[in-house]
């Protein structure tokens, strides 16, 4: 249980008393609201683009930024951003296309870029020298200490990459439906996968911080694939996606104040949970669909009843 709290009482007003009569919790819910609506909207992007593994990638990278900027004596903040933008442009120089040669080869540096950075992470940890006390909440999220000027700086980047990804989003949205015809229609489709791939790093940084850079990958894939699951209507599954990661953000901070577990293991349960309670929808729906009405005849001849059907 957090120190701080005395208890889930099961009274829905003394339990958000509780939660919200202390300043750090209310800068948690401001910070992980602004993230959640951010994540959102990337990663619904990132499902749909196919880049789930170049977002945990940026993710992984931040983790030896952060650690760098603390052994250097800078903010971890700084160190988060830094390194995700480095790792999205290495990611960048490599085109993206469908051919399979193509596709192996940007997964070959990813990989390669995911490694290295794991490596890196490992290294200025050791050379850090003292005890790393944030080790747990850089790797798994924690909601502890978040500053208002954290909140400020979290709402600023989340506010600049709304506003591009709203700039982009109509031709983004083409050239990943159908690229060549994008490309044929003079469409910038290179430059919109750079500026697209730098969007998910700032994105990965900001949720990296609430989430942990292990369990970002979370709230970036599980809101989009459970609301593209559950509708394939795009503007539909975009709102979805967005209020299914604030839903899972605020359960999940709440959760967490009254347990020892950090807030990244309830992200990932909670929108596991959701994840799967979508794919089991659309499977019965699937099936309801599927199934022929009642009375008509089967490939035998035969009615559901077993009547022989023309005899």
């Amino acid at each position: 249980m957090n120190p701080a709290a005395n208890g889930f009482v099961w009274n829905p007003g003394d339990d958000l008393h509780q939660i919200f009569a202390l300043h750090f919790m209310v800068n948690a819910y401001r910070a992980g609201t602004i993230v959640a609506v951010v994540a959102g909207a990337i990663g619904w992007f990132m499902v749909l683009r196919r880049q789930s593994f170049a977002g945990h990638t940026l993710a992984v990278v931040s983790f030896p930024g952060a650690a760098a900027a603390i052994w250097l004596g800078l903010s971890a903040t700084v160190g988060y951003f830094a390194a995700s933008i480095v790792a999205a442009l290495i990611i960048a120089v490599v085109p993206r296309s469908p051919s399979g040669r193509a596709r192996s080869e940007e997964s070959a540096v990813i990989g390669t870029v995911q490694a290295f950075a794991l490596a890196s992470g490992a290294l200025f940890v050791s050379l850090y020298g003292g005890f790393l006390d944030s080790l747990t909440g850089l790797l798994f999220g924690t909601f502890l200490g978040i500053s208002n000027g954290q909140v400020v700086a979290l709402g600023a980047v989340a506010v600049a990459v709304l506003v591009v990804l709203a700039v982009l989003a109509r031709p983004l949205f083409f050239a990943t439906v159908d690229a060549e015809v994008a490309e044929a229609r003079r469409v910038p489709v290179r430059a919109l996968s750079v500026a697209f791939l730098v969007l998910l790093g700032c994105t990965a940084a900001e949720v990296s911080q609430i989430t942990g850079v292990l369990l970002v990958f979370a709230l970036l894939v599980m809101p989009a694939a459970a609301a593209q699951q559950i509708t394939a209507r795009p503007a539909v599954s975009f709102v979805l996606t967005i209020a299914l990661a604030v839903v899972t953000t605020w359960l999940s901070l709440g959760v967490a104040f009254f347990s020892v577990y950090p807030v990244g293991f309830y992200v990932t349960t909670i929108g596991f949970v959701v994840y799967v309670t979508a794919a089991a929808w659309r499977a019965a729906a699937g099936r309801l669909r599927d199934r022929p009405p009642s009375g008509t005849p089967n490939a035998r001849g035969r009615s559901p009843r077993g009547m022989v059907v023309g005899a």
